[in-house]
């Protein structure tokens, strides 16, 4: 799996989010920044602390007209129960069936404790108001994540 090309337009697509609502990327071409990124399971511990970040940099967000988007193989019902317990507010949405992150390189080969599986690499992508793809962050740290997006931003001058 490889990311698709810097400089190129993002795939777009159509997902759920938390309350079903169907979000499709390219509803924020002209208008937004966006900041999708993709994380393995809701409600794990890596996971909320990533989640907690952003949440936590809203302020920081809404100044700087980013949309975050947050993709993840868990279900829309799964997704409610995540943002009602955090509080999260920003747009989780289900990719079951993981073909988005296909499209973007973010499903492949994981290990953990000696077994290996088929799942979500945690990538975040920073995709400008043009649409195109200006960055990739493949080593995502979910204590810093937030930060790490501030820095990327500011060295884009986005």
């Amino acid at each position: 799996m490889s990311f698709p090309k810097i400089g190129n337009l993002a795939p777009d697509f159509k997902l759920p989010d938390q309350g079903g609502k169907l979000i499709k990327l390219s509803q924020y071409r002209s208008e937004r920044v966006v900041v999708l990124y993709f994380y393995p399971k809701a409600m794990t511990p890596g996971c909320t602390v990533q989640a907690a970040g952003i949440r936590d940099s809203k302020q920081w967000i809404s100044k700087n007209k980013l949309v975050v988007l947050a993709v993840s193989p868990d279900s829309p019902d799964r997704l409610a129960r995540f943002d009602d317990k955090e509080n999260l507010k920003f747009s989780l949405l289900s990719d079951k069936d993981h073909k988005v992150a296909e499209k973007y390189g973010a499903w492949g080969l994981k290990k953990f404790m000696g077994r290996e599986y088929m799942g979500i690499l945690r990538t975040t992508f920073i995709i400008g108001m043009d649409g195109r793809l200006k960055h990739v962050m493949s080593k995502v740290k979910t204590k810093t994540h937030h930060e790490d997006i501030k820095n990327v931003l500011d060295e884009l001058n986005l």
